[in-house]
C-alpha cells in the first residue's frame, strides 16, 4: 500500500508541473518568479507534500523538448536536486513482501477471521517467527519475486512449520515446507542417512515453488486452489471440483468440499498475510527484517567435517547446523560436491580459510584394528558413519570382516558431544523429552566393562553403550568419560521448556490417528521407534490391540525419518 501511495505522489508531482510549465508560460516572466530564483529550498520529498514540493521549486524561463513541449528546467533541476530516498519497502522485508502481496480481499470471510484471531495480539508467537525466518527470508523473497508468484507464498512456512526446519508431523512431512519422503523424492530432494533434503533450506524452497507453480498451472491458474492442493493433495481438490460441477455448484476454494485441515490452511495462509500487512490494526509489532542477503551458498566438492566448516567459517557448530539443517551427522554426504549456507558476512574469511586448507583435511581419517566379535555394523555405529561408507573406502566386497585386519574410517574432528546433531546428542534430546532424568559423567577405571556398570547403574548394556555412541561389545579404557542417565525430572516440567535448552532439538512430538490395519509394529517401524516405546508413551498394556480412530503419541527423532 505504502509503494502504490509512492506512486501516486510522484505522478502528482510530475503531472503538476508540467501542466505549469506547459499551461502558463507568462508566468515565469512576473515578479514573483525572479524572486524564487534566488532563494532555492530543497525538501526531502518524505516530509512534504506535493504542492509543497512545487512552492519550493525556483521558476525560470521555459524551453521545449525534443517533441515540441515547454518544459521548466529550474523545475527539472530542482527535481533533480531532491535527496535521494530510499522507499521502506527497500529496507524493511516485510514492506516488500506486503507490496507483492496478491491474495487480498478475504479478510473479512468468517474463516479467515477465525484463523487472524489465532495470531492476533500474540507478540511472542510472531517474534519467534521473525527469528527462525530472518536468515532465509530474503532468499525465499528472491526467488518468489524471479517467478511473479504471489508475495504471501514466502509466509506459506508460517502455516507448514512456524519456520521450524526440524518440524515433522504424522505424515512424515519433515521441514519448513513439510515434504513428505515421496513428493521431495519427486521433486529432486534426496534422502540418506547423511543428510535429507526436505530440511534442506535452498533445496526445498526451489522444489515447494516448483510443485506451486505445477499445480497452479493444472488448476487454471486459481492459486487458492494450488494452495489447497499444495495441502490435501490434487486429486482431492479435483475430485471434490468434479462433485461441485455434477451438482451445479461454483468451484472455487470457499465452495468445495474439502478435508477440515485444509478448509483452515488456506484462510491460515491469508490470516497471516492480512495481520502482516496491518499489524497495528492486530494489535502486533514487526522487528524489521533487512532487505538483503543474511546467507550465502559456497560449495565444497567432497565430504568435509562441519567442525571444519565452523571453524573456516570463525562460527559456533551449533550455527552451521541451524543453517544448514539438512545434515543428519557430522559431516556432508561421502563422496559428493555439497552447497552449504554460511553468514553473508563470513564469506570472504571461509574461502580464504578453505583455500589454505588441503582437502585431505576435509574429513580425518583412524585405522582400526578389528576385534574379536566386531562386526561392520558396530564399527559403523561406534564412529557414526556408514557400513556402505566403510566398504567403499576400504574395496569389501561383502560384510564379512576379520579378526586382527585394520580398517580405515572417517571420524569426526571433535568428540561426537560437541555436534549439535549427532546420534548422541539426538539421544539425549529424547531422553530429556522423556524424562529419563539428569545427565551424569562417569570415569572408566581399570578392570571395567560395559557388563559391570550396567550392573552397577542399573540399566541394560546396550542401553549404555547406545549413550555413549558405542558398541556393546567394545572395550573400555580406563580414564574414558561415560554419558549417564540417572534419577527422573519433575514431571511439571513441560517438554516444549527442556527443548528450548537443547541448542539442535531434533525430537518432534506427534500424534498419529489408527488407520484401519495398523499394529505396534507397524506403526514403530514407520516412525523409527520401538513398540516399548509406544507402549509406554500411550500406556498401552501387553495383548491389547489397537482400535481404528485411535490416537498414539509418539516422540520421533526427525533426523532418521529418511
Amino acid at each position: 500500500m505504502y509503494k502504490k501511495g509512492m506512486q501516486t505522489v510522484w505522478i502528482t508531482i510530475v503531472t503538476l508541473l508540467v501542466t505549469t510549465s506547459a499551461c502558463n508560460t507568462s508566468f515565469f516572466k512576473s515578479e514573483s518568479a525572479q524572486h524564487a530564483q534566488s532563494s532555492t529550498v530543497v525538501i526531502p520529498l518524505k516530509h512534504v507534500a506535493s504542492a509543497d514540493l512545487l512552492a519550493a521549486a525556483p521558476m525560470g524561463p521555459a524551453t521545449t523538448d525534443n517533441i515540441g513541449k515547454p518544459i521548466n528546467t529550474h523545475v527539472s533541476e530542482a527535481l533533480n536536486n531532491i535527496p535521494s530516498f530510499t522507499p521502506p519497502e527497500q529496507t524493511n522485508l516485510w514492506n516488500r513482501i506486503n507490496a507483492g502481496m496478491q491474495l487480498g480481499g478475504y479478510e473479512n470471510r468468517d474463516r479467515v477471521i477465525a484463523q487472524i484471531k489465532r495470531y492476533k495480539g500474540h507478540q511472542d508467537y510472531i517474534d519467534r517467527i521473525t527469528e527462525r525466518a530472518r536468515p532465509f527470508m530474503f532468499f525465499i523473497m528472491e526467488q518468489i519475486d524471479a517467478r511473479q508468484m504471489p508475495a504471501e507464498i514466502a509466509l506459506l512456512p508460517v502455516v507448514e512449520s512456524a519456520f521450524q526446519p526440524f518440524a515433522y508431523s504424522h505424515g512424515r512431512a519433515a521441514g519448513i515446507w513439510q515434504f513428505i519422503p515421496g513428493t521431495g523424492r519427486m521433486f529432486g530432494l534426496q534422502q540418506n542417512w547423511w543428510y535429507d533434503g526436505r530440511r534442506d533450506i535452498v533445496a526445498s524452497t526451489h522444489a515447494a515453488l516448483d510443485y506451486l507453480e505445477s499445480l497452479h498451472k493444472r488448476l487454471d491458474g486459481d492459486w487458492l486452489l494450488a494452495l489447497a492442493a499444495y495441502n490435501s493433495g490434487e486429486g482431492n481438490v479435483r475430485r471434490a471440483i468434479r462433485k461441485n460441477r455434477k451438482k451445479g455448484l461454483a468451484t472455487d476454494f470457499w465452495h468445495l468440499a474439502l478435508p477440515d485441515e485444509t478448509r483452515a490452511y488456506v484462510p491460515r495462509l491469508l490470516a497471516i498475510s492480512e495481520v502482516i500487512a496491518n499489524p497495528r490494526q492486530y494489535n502486533i509489532t514487526l522487528k524489521p527484517i533487512l532487505n538483503e542477503p543474511r546467507v550465502v551458498e559456497v560449495e565444497i566438492a567432497k565430504q568435509i567435517d562441519l567442525a571444519l566448516v565452523a571453524r573456516l567459517a570463525d562460527i559456533s557448530i551449533e550455527e552451521v547446523y541451524r543453517l544448514n539443517p539438512a545434515f543428519n551427522h557430522w559431516a556432508t554426504t561421502p563422496g559428493k560436491k555439497h552447497k552449504l549456507l554460511i553468514p553473508v558476512e563470513k564469506e570472504n574469511l571461509f574461502h580464504e580459510a578453505l583455500a589454505q586448507t588441503s582437502p585431505e583435511q576435509f574429513v580425518q581419517w583412524k585405522r582400526h584394528k578389528i576385534r574379536a566379535g566386531e562386526t561392520l555394523s558396530h564399527i559403523a555405529k561406534r564412529y557414526q558413519t556408514t557400513v556402505k561408507l566403510l566398504r567403499q573406502v576400504n574395496n569389501l566386497n561383502r560384510n564379512r570382516i576379520r579378526q586382527g585386519k585394520h580398517l580405515l574410517i572417517p571420524v569426526a574432528q571433535q568428540t561426537l558431544s560437541d555436534y549439535s546433531l549427532t546420534s548422541k546428542q539426538r539421544t539425549a534430546s529424547r531422553l530429556a523429552r522423556q524424562g529419563k532424568g539428569q545427565k551424569r559423567i562417569i570415569t572408566v577405571d581399570h578392570g571395567d566393562t560395559f557388563w559391570d556398570l550396567s550392573r552397577k547403574y542399573k540399566v541394560s548394556v546396550k542401553t549404555l553403550a547406545r549413550w555413549n555412541g558405542m558398541a556393546p561389545a567394545d572395550t573400555l579404557k580406563p580414564g574414558k568419560k561415560l554419558v549417564l542417565w540417572t534419577g527422573t525430572r519433575s514431571r511439571n516440567t513441560s517438554a516444549e521448556t527442556i527443548s528450548r535448552k537443547l541448542p539442535a532439538n531434533t525430537i518432534r512430538t506427534i500424534h498419529y490417528t489408527v488407520r484401519r490395519g495398523d499394529s505396534l509394529a507397524l506403526i514403530s517401524s514407520k516412525f523409527k521407534v520401538t513398540v516399548k516405546q509406544l507402549r509406554q508413551w500411550n500406556r498401552l498394556p501387553k495383548g491389547k490391540y489397537l482400535q481404528p480412530g485411535q490416537r498414539l503419541k509418539l516422540l520421533v527423532d526427525v533426523t532418521r525419518q529418511t
